[in-house]
């Protein structure tokens, strides 16, 4: 027996997560379907174009996911990067998202980001893509978060560096090899060498 349009729609949010109107097409179904099943308590609307399930709630894991969905070729930057790496107490509001510096700027009406420009030497080093439950994530590696969070600290706050530095070296989450090299890479072995010197 066929699947209904409903039960089409459904399979498809809890696959992806989240969905928008355009997700719809590639399956011929009627973009109206959204705001039926809404009424219905089927879906519930997060804000205008996005729709998930009445009991999702979207954590920075979700949200993550769906910025890389419609950011392809950004790279998950800063604070975000430190929590997908587990390396901050930060609750970031954003997502912190990185894109060469002379990309045009992604229109995203959810989940809100953060947007950082980088050179293009910068903007490829350190970046590493990972599985996720819906697609593929691509995130800077713990030392260019790190080196970032310094070479940024005017923006993150210099504490929240200091804190992701010695809780990347806690948690082994890189070497100090890797941590040097970042921060050259990052023009930032001056700034960082007192604190890299705390925590060998």
């Amino acid at each position: 027996m066929p699947k209904t349009k409903k039960q089409q729609v459904l399979e498809l949010v809890r696959k992806q997560g989240v969905l928008r109107p355009r997700d719809l097409d590639q399956f011929k179904i009627a973009r109206v379907y959204l705001s039926r099943m809404c009424d219905e308590r089927l879906l519930k609307r997060v804000v205008r174009g996005i729709y998930t399930l009445p009991e999702t709630n979207l954590d920075e894991g979700t949200e993550i996911e769906e910025v890389c969905r419609q950011i392809p070729k950004g790279v998950i930057s800063l604070i975000s990067a430190l929590e997908y790496h587990n390396l901050t107490t930060q609750i970031p509001g954003s997502v912190w998202v990185a894109i060469e510096h002379k990309s045009r700027a992604p229109k995203i009406t959810y989940p809100p980001i953060r947007l950082i420009r980088f050179s293009k030497k910068l903007f490829e080093f350190g970046v590493q893509t990972k599985k996720g439950n819906t697609t593929q994530i691509r995130v800077y590696s713990p030392a260019k978060t790190v080196a970032d969070c310094f070479r940024f600290r005017n923006k993150i706050g210099l504490d929240v560096a200091i804190e992701a530095l010695k809780d990347c070296r806690r948690k082994r989450a890189a070497t100090i090899d890797e941590l040097w090299e970042a921060a050259k890479v990052c023009r930032m072995s001056k700034v960082m060498k007192p604190y890299m010197e705390a925590v060998v």
